[in-house]
């Protein structure tokens, strides 16, 4: 927006909704006008790209630093983008935003001096980044605001902003400018902001228990610890084919036979797979193994976890889910029931996995699956898990003894070998975190492998089980979708709402 137009008495602002339609796209006309003001500052020996300022509070600092009563007493000086600008006469109103929210400004022209002040009205545009220095004062209407004493252009903005209330009406540009998103979407800010204290709580949780934070191969040569499509790419110095991790599982264990006890890592997976709402084809993952532990260790852990969460990053132990409306609870006790209950719940046949597999056909698709006639028993009832079970268990949910064939890297349960010592917890009808007593018998492992059949089948990392027989110890693992957890804390629509700048096809 040119701020060369009539301003006396005037409002501009950036930022607002999202949805409104655009106005008139004059952008082409502003960028040239801006650029000229460049020139006129550099001509007049002020390069905005070269100056520098060093502020000394964040904007809620500095009115944090305001004493009640005690007008221009404290001194602050602090920079940001300018996102309001009001010109009456001789004084403007000018607010700007930075890391962590917006403050008033107040220039006036006896202050600067009327070069100064001339440069500030003249040359300066909405999307500017600019430092100043002054002193703390409450506004008639109760604003705390810097009486600008003193201030440097530190960056001139060559194309305008989203104007306000019509901001990115293409909802692809919320993601594909997502520095746009950031600047007019407050609501995005704090969403994306609200996944960095996640993480930052996680890590300093896991800490205090004395977990270690490792950092593991992205580059790997056999696509381990789970069953999905990798990236492939090529080493040329080596000459070597490399696939692009889709799991931290394998190496981390490798650590515990190493003899670190409590270890985790949060970093990026990759699966050259479908995009949803709930995929990302790069995604991040927690995952933790702590040795002399199990699956049941797990529970209590990732419990402690998210209530810790909860109270300290969100304030509440309380959260709506965004899709029913149903309020979730975190405090208290979780459900805890078998795999096993809820599919003959669902099904209503107490005996469904001793029926035929023609029947259990039958039955998924009067459920009203989508069944392939190749899959095996198992994957009949997985669909029936994830279409008609997953998504209704919106409670903290603890689902345990899962059949045997879907993980080959846990335990098998000692009374009832065809399920494992697992658990997935389901909270807001989605997976959060699976878990397991990790399986730590070589030979056991290698047939666990060998046995995996059809879609599910994943290469085997020799390597891995080579380090399983120098002794890995009793262990119990948990991963954690980052990107789901925060869609679950957030009230986010889609896994792209938690993500900064996730895939898309090219743009024009």
């Amino acid at each position: 927006m040119d701020l060369d137009l009539p301003l006396a008495g005037g409002v501009c602002t950036v930022g607002g909704s999202m949805n409104e339609k655009t106005p008139v796209d004059n952008s082409h006309d502003q960028h040239a006008v801006r650029r000229q003001k460049l020139v006129d500052l550099r001509e007049a020996g002020t390069d905005p790209f070269r100056s520098n300022v060093k502020p000394t509070h964040f904007s809620t600092e500095a009115k944090a630093a305001y004493v009640e009563d005690e007008d221009n007493v404290v001194s602050v000086t602090v920079a940001g983008r300018l996102v309001t600008f009001r010109v009456q006469g001789g004084s403007a109103f000018v607010k700007i935003q930075d890391q962590e929210g917006i403050i008033q400004l107040y220039f006036r022209k006896d202050v600067l001096g009327e070069e100064r002040y001339l440069v500030f009205k003249k040359k300066l545009d909405l999307g500017d980044y600019v430092g100043v220095t002054g002193t703390l004062f409450k506004t008639r209407t109760g604003e705390i605001t810097v009486r600008v004493e003193a201030f440097t252009v530190v960056s001139k903005a060559l194309r305008p902003l989203p104007e306000k209330w019509h901001g990115l009406a293409d909802a692809e540009k919320v993601y594909r400018q997502r520095y746009l998103d950031l600047v007019v979407n407050q609501e995005s800010r704090e969403r994306l902001m609200t996944r960095s204290k996640i993480v930052s709580k996680i890590r300093r949780f896991l800490e205090d228990l004395k977990f270690l934070e490792v950092e593991t191969p992205v580059l790997q040569s056999v696509a381990g610890g789970a069953a999905a499509r990798p990236f492939d790419t090529h080493h040329n110095a080596l000459g070597v084919d490399f696939v692009l991790r889709i799991s931290l599982e394998l190496y981390l264990k490798r650590l515990l036979v190493g003899g670190i006890d409590r270890v985790f890592e949060i970093g990026r997976n990759f699966r050259n797979e479908g995009i949803s709402p709930r995929h990302n084809p790069e995604f991040t993952m927690l995952e933790i193994y702590q040795a002399y532990s199990d699956y049941r260790g797990m529970m209590t852990l990732v419990k402690d976890m998210l209530q810790t969460i909860c109270r300290d990053v969100l304030g509440t132990t309380r959260i709506k889910h965004a899709a029913s409306g149903e309020e979730i609870e975190f405090d208290g006790e979780w459900r805890e029931v078998t795999y096993k209950q809820l599919l003959c719940d669902t099904t209503v046949e107490a005996d469904w996995f001793d029926l035929p597999r023609e029947e259990k056909i039958a039955k998924a698709e009067a459920l009203g699956c989508k069944v392939n006639p190749a899959w095996e028993d198992f994957e009949i009832t997985n669909e029936i898990f994830g279409e008609k079970i997953e998504p209704t268990l919106i409670q903290p949910t603890f689902v345990t003894h899962l059949p045997k064939e879907l993980c080959p890297l846990a335990k098998l349960n000692q009374d009832d070998p065809s399920v494992l010592d697992v658990f997935e917890l389901t909270i807001g009808g989605m997976e959060i975190a699976p878990a397991y007593s990790e399986q730590n018998d070589p030979d056991v492992q290698r047939a666990m492998f060998e046995a995996q059949a059809g879609e599910e089948q994943q290469k085997i990392d020799h390597d891995f089980l080579l380090a399983l027989e120098h002794g890995m110890p009793p262990a119990g693992g948990m991963g954690v979708g980052i990107d789901r957890l925060c869609i679950l804390l957030t009230g986010a629509e889609s896994i792209r709402d938690v993500i900064l700048f996730p895939q898309l096809r090219p743009g024009s």
